[in-house]
């Protein structure tokens, strides 16, 4: 299965695709609108449509599937899926490394794809703020590495078919990485225990906010570049008020912004929005890289999409539920 997500146990593939999740292996086998092949939906006026094509290649007009992927259920329901499944590879090596600064995480990324290119399946990262939580609210997590402080940490993990070949790119990498300065320490796991412990701090993140407090959180994309500015820019504004954690998918420049508070406040929110979707709209990003809009957010989407793109999408809608008559 291409789509990995930390909410695996209890999610289901046809709201997986009405959200176009991206989860963890996006960098490596891309988003669901280059894996999903085809699809049965069900129309507001209960019209099934049968687009559940098992082909790489079908240009005979629209490709209507991908209106349905990301649609959140607007146009309909999905109801069928026919998904693109690439063979499951036996060789997997998994790091958990320290860095310096966001900087060097950057860099660490441009290097990865260089070095590790076919192999490359996963970067991940979060920040101090994020591996404080994640030591003190779940049950059984601790840092992989060494007492020391800090600032980020980076999960890579790699996917390919010659153990030996793999292991020896990304221990080349890693040392290569070291002796420039790019990683402060790193550990790669040994066993599928290791691994999973490693995999536990990233993954229990959404949980570890939850039992904290109230938690404000927000799926953004923005440019690798800009992406920590945000962060930066949002404790300055909101000083003592809140804690502001970082993590996300690194290697498809997806942030999770999350700003913990023991409880709920009109101020703490006041100073977040607009602010947050303001900032990611000056830097060309999206307001929901892979959770979509939903309900709170439906009024956001001009943060992302121009005044015609949204007109054209509500006269889309309008033909899906059966107010258009075709003859």
């Amino acid at each position: 299965m291409p789509l990995d997500l930390g909410a695996k146990g209890s999610c289901q593939i046809g709201g997986n695709v009405s959200t176009n999740a991206g989860g963890f292996r996006l960098v490596r086998y891309g988003s669901l609108h280059g894996n999903v092949l085809g699809l049965e939906a069900v129309l507001a006026n209960g019209d099934v449509l049968d687009m559940l094509n098992s082909l790489r290649k079908n240009n005979t007009g629209y490709d209507l599937k991908h209106l349905f992927i990301g649609s959140e259920g607007s146009l309909g329901i999905v109801t069928k899926v026919s998904i693109l499944t690439p063979p499951k590879l036996s060789s997997v090596n998994l790091a958990f490394l320290a860095c310096k600064d966001f900087f060097s995480c950057q860099r660490l990324l441009q290097e990865a794809k260089r070095k590790l290119g076919e192999i490359l399946s996963v970067f991940e990262f979060l920040d101090i703020e994020a591996m404080d939580l994640a030591l003190n609210h779940l049950e059984g997590a601790r840092n992989p590495l060494p007492p020391s402080i800090h600032n980020f940490y980076v999960l890579i993990e790699t996917t390919g078919s010659n153990e030996s070949y793999d292991k020896e790119k990304l221990e080349a990498f890693l040392l290569s990485s070291m002796e420039g300065g790019l990683i402060s320490d790193g550990v790669v796991a040994q066993d599928i225990n290791q691994a999973s412990s490693f995999w536990r701090i990233r993954e229990g993140l959404p949980e570890a906010l939850n039992k904290a407090g109230v938690n404000y959180n927000y799926d953004l994309s923005l440019p690798v570049e800009k992406m920590y500015n945000l962060v930066e820019d949002m404790r300055a504004r909101l000083g003592g008020l809140a804690r502001v954690v970082a993590y996300g998918h690194l290697g498809d420049a997806n942030l999770h912004l999350d700003i913990s508070a023991p409880k709920y406040d009109d101020k703490i929110l006041a100073q977040i929005e607009p602010y947050v979707y303001e900032w990611t709209s000056k830097h060309r990003g999206s307001i929901s890289a892979e959770h979509g809009l939903g309900l709170m957010k439906a009024n956001k989407i001009f943060y992302s999409k121009s005044p015609e793109t949204v007109q054209l999408m509500t006269s889309i809608k309008k033909l899906s539920g059966g107010e258009y008559d075709f003859d």
